[in-house]
């Protein structure tokens, strides 16, 4: 029997590797002959580089960047097996969990970091570059990640602009003639699961500024500057950014990645199911297990299990999602897919606790799915049907 597991990462707990580890020893308790495919998968955020290098043979590397605080930071990027094609998560450089709680300040952080990675992929020989842009600490438009590759943001002085998206009010012209001719050559695929435009109310600014710590009054703030900085964009380079979906995403680095390197917004999971050719798994599957944190209405917009279970059910396999917490009505996810849902929570706890057993409680899940699963199967070889 082959079984596929092809899971995200449970958001301060484990990676999306340690998932699909804990989730092999409750099937192997069972069912130690069946034949394991592990897939760790991520939708362009944490876990995005570990997917993808491990799918694909490839290494990680490691150096130290410039953090969102304008400090360095120990970082990393991954080059993949065929040589040519670097994965990059922007959090790994310019993330929000970089920055302590009581420093949050978009104003001022800067998404440099970002890429200093870029340019070190390139310097490698890498040809394509695939960039995860969630979980970000900046609201500057990607102009910091474009300063790195040698763009030049100028006052009304001819100055160049300081860190952060509380800078862009000033921003009078973009000059662009340093950026390395080499970058106009690569392929950039940016894996985004959100659809925001770059300014307004569903803007970078008014949506995702609260969580990186901006008050009511910074939001207007940074709003105001990614609009200025919009109209510049298309003065100077005669680029129209500014609603295009995506093009908030990650306080706005998604227009700068469009803007800057022609980069190309799909959804993270789609990509990251494409890069490994995920279908090709689920050949000869008798069963695929998924799973996150918390599966709820934000599953079906580009998150892994959704994913999973749409490319499942074109193949005819079912698909079981183990999970932290579960929406009350599935009847959704199951027109997508999903056969079952099953929470891993197993009584009353805190969330520390919780988070601190989640490896023992997906195992012993799984374990209790998986002796269902073998009594039913083995009682319909044995009666040609399966008794109420």
């Amino acid at each position: 029997m082959k079984i596929v597991i092809a899971p995200d990462s449970f958001k301060g707990s484990l990676s999306a590797s340690k998932v699909a580890e804990s989730i092999t020893l409750g099937i192997n308790k069972v069912l130690p002959e069946a034949e394991i495919v592990e897939l760790p998968l991520s939708d362009g955020g944490e876990g995005l580089v570990d997917a993808l290098v491990k799918a694909t043979g490839g290494e990680t590397l490691y150096q130290q960047v410039t953090g969102p605080l304008g400090l360095p930071v120990d970082s990393f990027w991954g080059l993949l097996g065929d040589g040519k094609t670097a994965v990059i998560e922007m959090a790994a450089a310019s993330g929000l969990n970089l920055v302590p709680k009581e420093e949050r300040n978009p104003l001022k952080t800067t998404s440099f970091g970002t890429g200093e990675l870029i340019c070190s992929a390139v310097n490698q020989g890498c040809s394509k570059l695939i960039i995860g842009i969630g979980g970000s600490a900046t609201n500057d438009g990607g102009v910091g990640m474009a300063q790195a590759l040698g763009v030049r943001f100028l006052d009304e002085k001819g100055k160049e602009l300081p860190f952060g998206g509380g800078e862009l009010i000033r921003l009078n012209s973009i000059d662009t003639s340093r950026i390395d001719f080499c970058l106009k050559d690569i392929d950039v695929q940016v894996a985004c699961d959100v659809n925001n435009p770059l300014t307004g109310c569903q803007g970078a600014s008014y949506v995702y500024g609260p969580q990186k710590g901006a008050t009511k009054a910074m939001v207007q703030d940074l709003d105001k500057g990614l609009k200025h900085y919009a109209r510049i964009l298309n003065k100077d380079l005669g680029i129209e950014i500014e609603n295009i979906p995506g093009s908030g995403a990650a306080g706005g680095l998604g227009a700068g990645l469009m803007a800057f390197l022609n980069g190309k917004l799909t959804s993270g999971i789609d990509l990251v199911m494409e890069v490994i050719d995920f279908e090709k798994h689920l050949s000869h599957a008798s069963l695929v297990f998924t799973g996150e944190g918390a599966l709820d209405s934000q599953s079906l917009f580009g998150k892994v299990p959704v994913g999973v279970a749409r490319k499942a059910k074109k193949n005819n396999v079912p698909v079981v999602v183990i999970a932290g917490s579960i929406i009350e009505n599935l009847e959704i996810f199951h027109e997508e897919g999903i056969t079952a849902s099953f929470s891993i929570i197993n009584k009353p706890l805190e969330l520390k606790d919780a988070l601190s057993k989640t490896a023992v409680l997906l195992e012993l899940t799984v374990k209790e799915i998986m002796n269902l699963y073998v009594h039913l199967l083995n009682n319909f070889s044995k009666k040609g049907k399966i008794n109420n």
